[in-house]
């Protein structure tokens, strides 16, 4: 598919950020991008005539419950079974910052067995409040995420965040577990590190958050 033949939706919700950057970006790359707010989707219902759908950042619904968790059950009612096709017909969906809650919320990720009845992660609060700053991540996966092109491993990049609820967790009793397969299914994308590329291990202020295993961003099995 030619750059210019790909639709991109990029859903927004009252409180998300950044969306305006967002579609820039694809704009930039020869993309068109569609910023639609998530109530014209859900009477719509047209979700399918797009190949990509992002969730961009920001406080939807201003977090209230839970960062995302709002935007989420909504999603979940009004479009859920069109996001299951979506995805399970190798459609590209990203979230960033409020949008990777979004799909954590709603079990799309980690997606160990497709999407989960009950999320199998969590983002509880950062250990040092909000944090707005720069940090570098390192691309750690071995060529499973779609997203990420010709980037090699390794690679490091700069990158802001803005977030209070950041860091990502596993289930205390399967932690080690659910390590292990997001290794194996070659899951893990980013991880916060150091300007040497060493890993802080939890250590602020290079891993912001305190995320586990020093985890930045995930993609699901599928990549």
């Amino acid at each position: 598919m030619r750059r210019e033949d790909i639709s991109v939706l990029m859903m927004r919700a009252p409180g998300t950020n950044c969306d305006l950057e967002t579609v820039r970006a694809f704009n930039d790359l020869g993309i068109q991008t569609h910023l639609v707010h998530s109530q014209r989707v859900f009477r719509e219902k047209n979700l399918l005539d797009y190949d990509i759908l992002v969730f961009p950042g920001g406080f939807s619904y201003g977090d209230y419950v839970r960062s995302g968790a709002i935007w989420a059950k909504e999603c979940e009612s009004r479009i859920g079974r069109e996001m299951v096709e979506f995805v399970e017909t190798g459609r590209p969906v990203i979230g960033i910052c409020n949008g990777f809650q979004v799909l954590v919320e709603t079990g799309f990720l980690p997606g160990f067995e497709g999407r989960s009845p009950t999320p199998q992660a969590a983002l509880g609060n950062s250990t040092h409040g909000y944090q707005n700053r720069w940090i570098r991540m390192k691309n750690v996966g071995r060529g499973n995420c779609a997203m990420l092109g010709d980037l090699p491993k390794g690679y490091i990049t700069k990158c802001p965040v803005a977030h209070g609820e950041g860091r990502f967790m596993l289930p205390t009793d399967r932690q080690e577990e659910y390590l292990q397969r997001l290794h194996e299914n070659d899951q893990l994308v980013f991880r916060y590190v150091k300007a040497d590329g060493s890993y802080p291990e939890g250590d602020w202020p290079e891993n912001p958050n305190g995320a586990f295993h020093d985890i930045a961003g995930i993609c699901n099995p599928e990549g």
